[in-house]
């Protein structure tokens, strides 16, 4: 009997181990396919789990019958699955792919810092836009970038003519000449070429759009004070792409691209085109063009060579023709008589070569080399009175860059060069600057907890009367307090070089102003700093990213355009404020609520005031719906707050709507986009010109003039 009772435990034992199954898998990220290190399985049935090891695999015994298994990792969409033991296949491996819940989680690779690191490792601080948003922003507004960068918390896109439709960007209050915006890391959109560039880039072949708040000035030299934007280029892949774009828009707008790309062993191509028109547009019926009349063409083809492991690179060239003329509707169509004579009208030729090149020397190090060479043609007319002229301008670049374990080196040398050349009467307004630069950048990962990056640049500018040397140090540090809160630290030196080019030389047709001395106009330095702190983690079944950011920006003795002529002010701009931003995100859904506080404080002779023109308020709403790949819906909001403008004056403040429905199939996708649903215009509370509509005095623009406005269009994929 003992022997018996003995005996009943062991068979107990076998039975049950006979019932156990060993459940293999390997959980993999959804969208970059690489294994996720340390997910979770587990069934609560049995109240049993586990978690994945360095592979993304794990294994579970589990008896016989059927359970649910619930998938997890921090920062991804749980998923579950039901599955009956014993398994028809007992030794196959199940995959199980989890999807990020917020964006910034996934492997978004940075370029602006030349070492390609992922977004989360990097000390300074930089906001990524990756191609999902860049799609949906893509059809909102396919021919120019105004409505991308206007959406950013920081970030604002400032009108610089009432009729023309020209603007210019701001970043953290400050004004445009103190943004550098790149394409593929080089500085195409300077100088005279500038004014124009956001209505000219087109969002339909850029994969990624990086920003920089604050100064970054080490790597990129003068001009980035207040931060830096930088456009990356689509790149062919293994599966080729034909892609067309129609679009057609209430405010008599239509544009027509294509993008085709293909990789092959050794050589790749990627090829985009585009034809912008809008016809004269005047929803307020004051008489003038809200909208110009605008034709645009643009070609821009890449060839890609990918000659062995060890070397690769690209050749690209660049061309836009555009004649946008914009005042008084009568005249544009044509109906000109002694009372409707005002107009403006922009003509300009843009072309530029771009290359870049890398040689691997191994698995840790690589040399790069790029270079662009721009130019650039404009004839800018007005009644009475004809500005134009030409710029030549150039970048050329080699850097090293070398990966560690624990260090990264980036260290190279850049050579800038800038000619403008006017057509007289105002060739006394020609002017020739070279840049040379030499930096070195270190980012140190002490720790899972600390890294600091460093870095020195030293810029020789020629014409060097006053000072032409400038020595630019920037730290930052990245702190990693644990898996969910993450805090960056730091800031650098800046400084600007004289240049004819801002927002009020814009606004005056460059009639009036007076040719620059670099003997009495010296450069503009600066000092900045910034701090945040971000916390990403599970809220109940959603997943929440919070950032908030405090800056600072100092610049001393500002170049002001004063009686026509450009000077240093006896006294100094600052601005200061902070940018709140939280998304939350579950299961397709997505809600992200911006907030901006900016105070940009002018100090002259010893009195201080508010730089006209920038808001302290800003807020953005965004509320989107997404399934992948089938259908996508957006509603967004933003307001904007009351600004002093510069005839003493305090502009109102606005609050604007917009929805966005679009359908995907394979190779076809149908949309329909509404902008400024609350039809705020600037006219329906407050004139836009003083004087005669012969000869008008236009005011500060700091709303929109164009209304609702609604877009449609299909893209046809056809590869």
């Amino acid at each position: 009997m003992k022997k018996l009772l003995l005996l009943l435990p062991a068979l107990l034992y076998i039975t049950m181990a006979y019932g156990q199954n060993t459940f293999r898998a390997i959980i993999r990220d959804d969208k970059t396919k690489q294994p996720l290190i340390g997910a979770s399985a587990y069934i609560a049935a049995l109240k049993l789990g586990t978690t994945t090891d360095t592979t993304g695999h794990l294994t579970l015994s589990v008896p016989n019958g059927n359970f649910e298994i619930v998938f997890s990792y921090i920062g991804y969409s749980k998923t579950d699955k039901g599955i009956t033991f014993p398994m028809k296949n007992p030794d196959s491996v199940t995959e199980i792919y989890l999807e990020p819940q917020g964006g910034e989680l996934a492997e978004v690779t940075i370029q602006t810092t030349r070492t390609n690191q992922n977004l989360s490792d990097i000390a300074t601080r930089i906001e990524a836009l990756p191609a999902e948003e860049l799609d949906e922003k893509g059809t909102m507004r396919p021919g120019d970038i105004k409505m991308l960068l206007q959406e950013s918390t920081g970030i604002a896109v400032q009108a610089t003519s009432a009729v023309s439709g020209s603007a210019n960007v701001r970043i953290q209050g400050l004004d445009s000449r103190y943004t550098q915006l790149l394409k593929d890391g080089m500085p195409m959109y300077q100088g005279f070429s500038g004014g124009l560039s956001l209505l000219q880039i087109s969002p339909l072949d850029l994969k990624q759009v990086e920003y920089i708040k604050g100064s970054a000035s080490t790597l990129y030299g003068g001009g980035a004070i207040a931060g830096l934007v930088n456009l990356i280029s689509k790149t062919p892949v293994a599966k080729p792409e034909l892609t067309f774009l129609l679009n057609g828009t209430s405010a008599n707008g239509a544009d027509a691209s294509v993008f085709y790309s293909q990789k092959w062993k050794h050589t790749g191509v990627t090829v985009f085109g585009s034809y912008n028109y809008n016809g004269a547009y005047d929803p307020s019926a004051t008489g003038f063009t809200a909208i110009p009349q605008t034709n645009r063409f643009t070609v821009n083809p890449k060839l890609f060579l990918y000659l062995d492991d060890n070397n690769k690179g690209w050749i690209g060239f660049n061309t836009t023709y555009e004649n946008r003329f914009g005042g008084d509707v009568q005249l544009i169509n044509g109906n000109a008589d002694n009372t409707h004579q005002y107009f403006e009208r922009n003509e300009s030729y843009r072309s530029s070569t771009q290359l870049s090149f890398t040689h691997t020397i191994d698995a840790a190090a690589s040399i790069n080399l790029k270079n662009t060479i721009g130019y650039f043609d404009r004839r800018l007319a007005e009644p009475g009175s004809v500005f134009k002229g030409t710029q030549w301008s150039s970048f050329s670049e080699v850097n090293y860059v070398r990966n560690g374990k624990k260090a990264n080196w980036v260290t190279g040398v850049n050579l800038l060069t800038d000619i403008f050349s006017a057509q007289a009467p105002l060739n006394n307004l020609n002017y020739n600057l070279t840049t040379l630069g030499v930096f070195g950048q270190n980012n140190f990962k002490a720790n899972n907890v600390f890294s600091l990056e460093s870095g020195l640049r030293v810029d020789y500018n020629s014409p060097a009367e006053g000072k032409g040397i400038f020595v630019l140090p920037r730290v930052n540090a990245l702190f990693k307090i644990n898996e969910h809160f993450t805090s960056r630290i730091g800031g650098g030196l800046g400084y600007k070089m004289p240049a004819l080019f801002n927002d009020v030389s814009e606004a005056d047709g460059y009639q009036h102003i007076q040719p620059i001395s670099f003997t009495q106009t010296k450069a503009e330095q600066s000092y900045g700093a910034n701090a945040d702190v971000t916390y990403r983690g599970p809220l109940g079944d959603c997943y929440l990213t919070f950032n908030q950011l405090f800056f600072y920006t100092y610049v001393d003795h500002p170049i002001l355009l004063v009686n026509n002529t450009f000077i240093n002010a006896p006294g100094n701009i600052y601005t200061r404020g902070g940018e709140t931003n939280i998304k939350l995100t579950a299961d397709g859904l997505g809600i992200y609520l911006g907030y901006t506080y900016t105070d940009t404080k002018l100090h002259y002779n010893g009195i201080t005031s508010t730089q006209p023109l920038t808001p302290e308020n800003r807020v953005s709403f965004d509320l989107t719906y997404e399934v992948e790949g089938s259908f996508r819906a957006g509603a967004e909001a933003f307001y904007t707050g009351q600004q002093l403008l510069n005839d003493g004056t305090i502009g109102k403040d606005y609050l604007t709507f917009g929805l966005l429905i679009q359908k995907m199939w394979k190779h076809l996708d149908i949309y329909v986009n509404c902008e400024n649903l609350t039809d705020r215009r600037q006219t329906r509370w407050d004139n836009i010109y003083t004087g005669s509509i012969t000869r008008p005095v236009f005011r500060d623009i700091y709303a929109p003039l164009d209304g609702v406005v609604v877009n449609a269009g299909i893209r046809i994929k056809v590869l």
